[in-house]
């Protein structure tokens, strides 16, 4: 089941994104705090491939949440990073798992 819903925008290549585009099922780190990276896996609404430079709509499933409770709220953005290299952007829109609501 997935954790959050985001709005995820990937970077051009120009921007200092990635070569090539993303398909439904990538699963890039995510830094969900400021010293946590975690890895989580995309699902795309509606689609199976995405282009670099769009914004989509899409759900992401991190690995072992209980790790970092409390770290995420609707509205802020974390990065999609392959390693250290931002590609992208995810702003949530919904949180599902409440381990990782804070409570603002």
């Amino acid at each position: 089941m997935a954790d959050v819903e985001a709005k995820i925008t990937f970077l051009t290549t120009e921007e200092g994104g990635r070569n090539f585009p993303v398909y439904s099922g990538y699963r890039p780190a995510h830094l969900v705090k400021e010293d946590y990276l975690t890895t989580g896996t995309h699902h795309y609404y509606n689609k199976e491939k995405v282009e670099l430079g769009e914004t989509v709509l899409g759900t992401i499933t991190f690995i072992t949440p209980e790790a970092y409770p409390n770290t995420l709220w609707v509205g802020k953005r974390i990065t999609i990073q392959e390693a250290s290299h931002i590609v992208g952007y995810a702003e949530i829109t919904k949180i599902f798992n409440e381990t990782l609501l804070k409570k603002i």
